[in-house]
């Protein structure tokens, strides 16, 4: 397996009328991980789609490795893609599951599940290689559908939402195989995915998208830390929006303290309370609706209810201003 730089040049994709992606420019680095997230609807595995050669771009190109594969069909792009279902066979073996791209490429029965054992091998799946996929649980199937993924040594790794199907738990336990793997193996993920905490654990690069475009794209810290819209801001979580001095900005939840009325910027009421283990999370109606994160110390130190009116104060330096999303500055630069 080999890395691969990924771009994408004005990639579009319509259906009739509809357009489902706007114009797409990416780069992603050969080995980063990325996760393309968003809502439903936004374009996201539309776009992964069309990296895997399962969509026919309407315009734009697909460069991989500085190769234009736009035109290619997916066995032919050194990409492999692990499908939200999984897809496995079910009257197949673990092992056959995993072999049947090396069958199809006919290559002989030893030596493909010779290359199948090895991948099996990787995923700590050997001790199942003669069950069948209905024999097995939830996250061992998905690891059999990785294994798969990756037999045919893709210098592009695609994931379909490959964890939605998990229990909490397992989500996590494999968000991380999925991260130490993608270390391991040293090549280039793009996964898709609606869920802002597992982007921002597992990623380089996250890509948040909204209506077919990019509405913002940077590193986790970046994403977070400094949303550059609106939307990024309350889509990434954690994050209020409010008008502050005759401008739209943005402050994260941790930042906002709840104080005495008369100590406060500005005062509001207490709509609800919500105990979250470590933390409690306060959300405030009244004008813009925010929501302030309060350690438990100083919740004891300070309890508030439904229904109390409390003042507000934050620090000028942590909050952010937002402008316009990615897509928007880029028309107007042409």
């Amino acid at each position: 397996m080999h890395e691969a730089e990924l771009e994408l040049i004005g990639v579009a994709k319509r259906y009739g009328d509809v357009t489902a992606v706007r114009s797409v420019d990416l780069k992603v680095p050969a080995g980063a991980y990325c996760c393309l997230l968003g809502p439903s609807g936004c374009g996201k595995t539309t776009t992964l789609r069309m990296i895997a050669g399962h969509e026919v771009a309407s315009d734009g190109d697909v460069i991989l490795g500085g190769r234009n594969v736009t035109g290619l069909p997916p066995a032919e792009r050194g990409t492999a893609m692990m499908f939200q279902s999984y897809a496995l066979f079910p009257h197949m073996s673990v092992v056959d599951n995993v072999a049947f791209a090396l069958r199809v490429r006919g290559m002989k029965k030893a030596k493909r599940r010779e290359e199948a054992m090895r991948r099996l091998d990787l995923v700590e799946m050997t001790k199942y290689a003669a069950r069948r996929p209905a024999e097995l649980s939830g996250g061992q199937q998905q690891r059999v559908a990785l294994a798969r993924a990756l037999v045919t040594d893709p210098s592009i790794l695609l994931l379909d939402e490959p964890l939605s199907a998990l229990d909490p738990t397992l989500r996590l336990r494999m968000r991380a195989e999925l991260k130490r793997l993608q270390h391991d193996l040293g090549i280039t993920f793009v996964h898709v995915t609606h869920s802002q905490d597992e982007a921002l654990a597992l990623s380089d690069l996250v890509v948040l998208m909204k209506d077919g475009h990019i509405e913002q794209s940077g590193t986790p810290r970046e994403v977070f830390d400094t949303p550059r819209t609106a939307f990024v801001a309350r889509f990434i979580g954690s994050h209020n929006v409010l008008t502050e001095a005759g401008r739209q900005v943005s402050l994260r939840a941790d930042r906002l303290k709840i104080v005495d009325v008369a100590a406060g910027r500005r005062t509001a009421t207490v709509s609800s309370v919500e105990y979250q283990g470590h933390y409690v999370l306060v959300r405030l109606g009244g004008g813009d609706e925010l929501a302030a994160i309060v350690g438990e110390d100083a919740m004891l130190a300070r309890p508030v209810s439904e229904g109390d009116t409390v003042g507000l104060d934050w620090r000028d330096g942590d909050v952010v201003a937002l402008g316009r999303p990615e897509a928007d500055e880029t028309r107007a630069a042409a």
